[in-house]
């Protein structure tokens, strides 16, 4: 990272959904995931996609989410925020796991 760049931190969560889960509520779960951004504020950037690995590693997690965050402040503001709290509650009866790690960008 150049010298003049703050650094930022970044939260990685990985999805594996349950193999019954109905596609539409797996849809359903990523927009509303996009939708965090719009909603609260200190999220810096959001990516996501699904895991496209030829390698055969991703031991059943298929989605890939990551924000940005410029201080660990916002990322536990976002952690703590109500429509956060909603999306968590979104996940219950499709989600078989979740991973999530967070790291300072070098």
């Amino acid at each position: 990272m150049p010298a003049d760049t703050s650094p930022v931190l970044r939260h990685v969560v990985l999805f594996a959904f349950k193999n019954e889960a109905p596609s539409e509520a797996v849809d359903a779960i990523v927009a509303a995931f996009a939708a965090l951004p719009a909603a609260i504020p200190g999220i810096a950037a959001y990516e996501s996609g699904t895991n496209v690995s030829p390698e055969g590693l991703n031991d059943g997690l298929t989605h890939c989410f990551t924000l940005t965050f410029a201080a660990a402040e916002d990322r536990d503001a976002y952690l703590n925020h109500p429509e956060h709290q909603r999306f968590v509650g979104m996940l219950g009866t499709c989600l078989e796991r979740a991973v999530v790690v967070d790291y300072w960008v070098r």
